[in-house]
């Protein structure tokens, strides 16, 4: 395990997948991540990467020639090289190998850079085009925060706060593939009450998102947190069955729409680079 801390902010990793398991206030005591439970779901914050969601049929197409990739891609489930810059900020980096290229046939560095801030961290996703040709990539956040936060809370007794949006529209998902059918969810005063029925049918999945800050809170207890991003044009929200966490997930991409015709390059929200560029974004949650 690899630790990060400051007067205030405890956080902890492991090198496979670069993953955040632990974010903790150091005067409250506060867990504010998930405990990763593997009897719900044994993850903390996964790093999705080269592509966001399933894929049709587990296949893509480039260059005519067919590839296989497992849900939300390969990069959580690989060993990342650790750089510790100092006692408050760490770049984890993975780049491509003979593995990863019989899956995935571009030249890659992914990096994972972490920093701790006063009240809480910082992630940013750093990708480079290490190769000659144009490298084609999808990538997303899917950290999961412990609800109820405080021992004697329940999780509808939390809600999630929309900075900008007092209307939600949700993507259905259909075998793990984005259907074209929507339903809207009405807020009062921009919040959305949690409950565990909310994800029975998997994520909610928002393409037109406004707010750019999410908060975790509840009118029971004054300890939440705050989770900003920008430049992310999609966006997750889920839990595991009536797990006690959610996850705010950004996205730079999306799964496969059940209409999409398995062309990587044709894919909604896909990116590129050009040979040599580098490509970055960022969030940051804030503890209170």
């Amino acid at each position: 395990m690899i630790i990060l801390e400051n007067t205030k902010i405890y956080a902890s990793f492991s090198a496979k997948g670069g993953e955040l398991q632990s974010l903790k206030h150091k005067k409250t005591g506060l867990e504010y991540l998930w405990s990763g439970n593997p009897e719900y779901w044994g993850k903390f914050s996964p790093i999705l990467f080269p592509i966001v969601g399933g894929l049709k049929d587990n296949t893509y197409y480039f260059k005519d020639q067919a590839y296989t990739l497992p849900r939300h891609g390969f990069a959580r489930d690989r060993e990342f090289k650790v750089d510790q810059i100092s006692e408050t900020e760490i770049l984890f980096t993975l780049e491509h190998d003979e593995e990863s290229l019989k899956v995935y046939p571009f030249h890659f560095r992914l990096g994972l850079r972490y920093q701790l801030t006063e009240q809480g961290i910082s992630c940013s996703y750093e990708v480079a085009n290490t190769g000659a040709e144009q490298l084609w990539f999808s990538i997303g956040g899917h950290p999961a925060f412990a609800v109820p936060l405080t021992e004697g809370l329940t999780y509808t007794d939390y809600y999630l706060q929309f900075n900008k949006d007092q209307q939600l529209v949700s993507n259905k998902i259909h075998h793990d593939l984005i259907d074209d059918e929507t339903e809207s969810i009405l807020l009062k005063d921009g919040q959305l009450p949690l409950k565990h029925e909310l994800f029975y049918e998997d994520a909610l999945v928002f393409k037109q998102l406004q707010s750019d800050c999410i908060s975790i809170k509840s009118r029971k207890d004054t300890h939440g947190l705050d989770f900003q991003f920008s430049d992310f044009p999609f966006f997750g929200i889920w839990s595991a069955k009536d797990a006690d966490f959610v996850c705010l997930e950004p996205w730079c991409g999306i799964a496969d729409g059940i209409h999409h015709q398995q062309h990587l390059e044709q894919k909604e929200g896909i990116l590129s680079l050009n040979p040599q560029e580098e490509w970055t974004r960022n969030w940051k949650v804030t503890c209170f």
